[in-house]
């Protein structure tokens, strides 16, 4: 059990405005925003706020007007009950307590025990935690000269958790945990066809146990896998999770990049597949950011006339894509929402 000063953690008054009010380039109400919300296992502030907001994305905008007041929005919790004042614009967000006047409760900053639960995330984290360090990408080629591995204890020919393999070209390096993985595609522009970098798939993750010395191969333990190891795999040192610090926000600066792949091998995504984009932090992308994906509808011949002729249509936008991690050239993103099927070469661009 845990006791929890309701002011400091949850008492959050949210200065809101109504849709007629909002600035045109302010998030708005929903048409049809209810008086009042009570937090569910599983909710994201992403889907609590798509309740309220028009544009769920924009709901930091909103928590930004009253940011003196509220240290930090990600601290709610299931059980919590978030009340929209229509009067005063206002969103507060707290425990219901008894004793209000003619039988209406309402709320108070109080001290109140409960058990130790999980605080409510952005977006599903479930969704991309495997991925904040893996789908690995380089841009250079495949080298020999690269940390491989070479052989299996006991002359096996496969290793998963808990097996020992051993390494070459590690000496020198002090690193002391490694990605396993294995080259698995070229990433390429579906529109310019060039080379954007090489996307290699997570295998495993081992320790080093023994160093190499002089020429002798450095032995390692697997500690977890996700696919069994061959030797010939490749090695990178372990890098820390991305942790999702970047609230979601709209590009600075405009982006224009296509679908370059849908992770896992599939043709076509909907709402919570990972997708790779043709646009990295060489053209200002970074975590956080919002994209609207948009399908490319082409052109069609009207021959209604006396003579045919070539119209074009207009894109049809079918979802948005929340950036979580990012490459020189390459950005991954969570497929937020999605209103159609989402395909390699599809368009991406600022909501």
């Amino acid at each position: 059990m845990i006791k929890v000063f309701s002011r400091t953690v949850i008492g959050l008054s949210l200065a809101l405005m109504t849709a007629t009010t909002f600035a045109a380039d302010k998030a708005e109400l929903a048409a049809n925003a209810p008086d009042s919300y009570v937090v569910k296992k599983g909710d994201t502030l992403w889907a609590i706020s798509g309740v309220f907001l028009r544009d769920a994305w924009r709901w930091p905008e909103v928590w930004k007007m009253n940011q003196d007041q509220i240290r930090n929005p990600h601290l709610i919790y299931p059980g919590q009950i978030v009340v929209l004042d229509r009067n005063s614009n206002t969103l507060s967000m707290g425990r219901q307590v008894s004793g209000g006047v003619n039988g209406v409760e309402k709320l108070s900053p109080q001290v109140y025990s409960k058990d130790v639960i999980s605080p409510i995330a952005s977006i599903p984290l479930d969704a991309i935690r495997p991925f904040l360090t893996e789908p690995l990408v380089s841009e250079t080629e495949d080298s020999p000269t690269e940390p491989t591995v070479v052989a299996i204890d006991q002359e096996r020919v496969l290793a998963g958790a808990g097996d020992v393999i051993y390494a070459k070209n590690l000496n020198g390096n002090p690193i002391d945990a490694w990605h396993v993985y294995r080259r698995a595609k070229v990433l390429k522009d579906p529109v310019s066809k060039q080379v954007l970098g090489y996307e290699a798939q997570y295998v495993a993750t081992a320790r080093v146990t023994i160093p190499a010395n002089g020429d002798k191969a450095a032995e390692m333990r697997v500690m977890t896998s996700k696919h069994e190891i061959v030797p010939s795999d490749r090695l990178q040192p372990a890098g820390k999770s991305e942790l999702l610090a970047a609230p979601p926000h709209a590009p600075m600066t405009a982006i224009a990049a296509s679908v370059v792949s849908i992770y896992g091998g599939v043709d076509v995504g909907g709402r919570n597949s990972v997708i790779a984009v043709s646009a990295g932090k060489n053209a200002g992308l970074e975590p956080g950011h919002v994209l609207a994906i948009s399908r490319n509808n082409g052109s069609t011949i009207y021959r209604g006339d006396s003579k045919a002729e070539v119209v074009n249509m207009p894109d049809t936008r079918t979802g948005l894509l929340y950036i979580f991690r990012v490459f020189n050239r390459v950005g991954y993103g969570l497929i937020m929402e999605a209103s159609g099927p989402v395909k390699i070469g599809d368009k991406v661009a600022n909501p």
